[in-house]
């Protein structure tokens, strides 16, 4: 058995999540540090595991591998100089391949019954002050390989490392077969010993390669979440926790804009608010939230323009109060245009009972026609279902009666129209967001959302179908 250097893919697809921090803590130090954790239970790790063998085979067969070379002096023939050029794998298959989770500790992976004909060429030369010969021989080689991997992941450079030391490699058939087989035997048996330690070298040189695969598509960018000038970090706290049950790690979660990074030091989390039911979860802090919609706000993302047929379907809604004459006319005039943004930062906090915003918006109503009076108008959100309106104009209205039913009539209108309208233009936008980081490559299975005091817990099972896989394996192999 021979000690060799490779990433295992199932850590990786955990750990991809995972980059750069500056400092790492022991995990109970470091909970009052964390915005973010995420704990992948053991029914996750066997779908990520079954998915091994599909990328192993892709991250060797896709691999370039470098000419190598050599020389021995043999007794009567004199110096031997040998190469191996234009190595190409076929026919890979893995038999099995299984993990546990050893608590405290790492992960112990066994991929076994590894097949693979490596095809190549051999330029060789040897000869003595007598003769000189020079040939050039393609070679087929047959094997039959174990692979072992013990890692132990711990923190390393601000980030989750995993030391592959304890890994093995077992070839249980090497079988070289040169063109024509007609070489002398005591060639061939320099060549089987130069060819095991070529293929040991190449099955070596994969750590790179499986790197790649994963963190191409899970790490496209230095920040896992990044919108122009926005981005977040979430380097880790500390070195993840490994049980029997699931692996966990903690993340900062720090947003930072325009040179500023938010500071999170007093977290609420702590692993018993999360269990080892599903598959996957995700704990998120209030405190993650907040700058990062203190961000939004800062940028201008709080912005929406709305105008022609999408405006005037949108006050086709069926509401208990009246529309205003002047709204009538408006939505018929020429050019109407419906502009919202935040006036101030909202301020997001969670409960048992759900999620709550409190924002301060404006919304202003304007046309192309000058005889048609415009709309501005100032509200704060108290609860999902209360909106008060802080100021209102309207040019022309004078009336204190109309004005107090305008202003009931907007009420309603924002709780039944304009919370659904931006709901609806938010959710594509994250959706394509967390798209560009690789989550589209799952199929999440009933997720659902738990909010509790200062935090919230994303749940959800989920499957990494075929399909996906090989957009995932074309995209990143090109």
């Amino acid at each position: 058995m021979d000690k060799c250097v490779m990433t295992l893919p199932v850590l990786l697809l955990f750990l991809g999540l995972v980059v750069m921090s500056q400092s790492c803590l022991e995990p109970a130090s470091a909970y009052r540090f964390t915005g973010a954790v995420c704990r992948l239970t053991y029914p996750a790790a066997v779908v990520l595991n079954e998915k091994t063998t599909k990328v192993i085979q892709a991250a060797f067969q896709h691999a370039k591998y470098p000419s190598i070379s050599n020389e021995k002096s043999i007794l009567f023939v004199g110096k031997v100089k040998y190469g191996l050029a234009n190595l190409e794998i076929h026919n890979l298959s893995i038999g099995r391949s299984e993990f546990e989770l050893i608590a405290g500790e790492g992960i112990e992976i066994a991929i076994s019954n590894v097949s693979a004909v490596f095809k190549g060429t051999i330029q060789y030369g040897y000869g003595s002050w007598l003769v000189n010969v020079g040939h050039s021989v393609d070679f087929e080689i047959d094997s039959h390989i174990d692979l072992g991997i013990n890692p132990k992941l711990y923190c390393g450079k601000g980030k989750v490392a995993a030391d592959t030391s304890d890994c093995y490699l077992t070839f249980h058939k090497l079988d070289l077969l040169l063109q024509g087989d007609r070489e002398p035997g005591w060639l061939k048996r320099l060549f089987t010993n130069f060819i095991t330690f070529t293929v040991k070298l190449v099955i070596k040189s994969q750590n790179n390669v499986l790197d790649y695969v994963y963190l191409s598509a899970l790490i496209p960018t230095e920040q896992f979440l990044s919108d122009g000038d926005i981005s977040m970090d979430i380097g880790v706290t500390s070195a993840p926790v490994i049980t029997s049950n699931y692996i966990e790690s903690y993340h900062k979660g720090l947003a930072k804009y325009n040179n500023m990074t938010a500071v999170i030091n007093e977290s609420v989390f702590d692993p018993s608010q999360l269990t080892d039911d599903r598959m996957l979860y995700f704990w998120i802090s209030d405190e993650v939230f907040n700058p990062l919609i203190t961000a939004a706000h800062q940028d201008r993302c709080f912005v929406l323009n709305i105008s022609g047929l999408e405006l005037t379907e949108l006050f086709k809604t069926n509401l208990s109060t009246p529309i205003p004459e002047f709204l009538s006319q408006f939505l018929s005039s020429e050019e109407p245009v419906l502009r919202v943004w935040s006036v101030s930062v909202p301020h997001l906090w969670t409960t048992p009972m759900g999620t709550y915003v409190r924002a301060v918006a404006a919304a202003e109503l304007t046309s192309g026609a000058e005889d048609i009076p415009g709309l501005y108008f100032e509200m704060v959100s108290q609860t999902n279902t209360c909106f008060n309106i802080l100021k209102y104009s309207l040019a022309s209205d004078s009336n204190v009666s109309k004005k107090s039913t305008h202003i009931e009539y907007l009420k309603e209108a924002v709780e039944k129209i304009g919370v659904p309208k931006v709901i609806s233009k938010l959710e594509p936008s994250l959706t394509a967001l967390l798209d560009k980081q690789g989550t589209n490559l799952f199929d999440l299975i009933e997720p659902q959302v738990v909010s509790q005091d200062g935090f919230v817990i994303i749940q959800t099972d989920f499957a990494f179908p075929h399909h996906l896989l090989v957009e995932f394996l074309r995209k990143t192999l090109e």
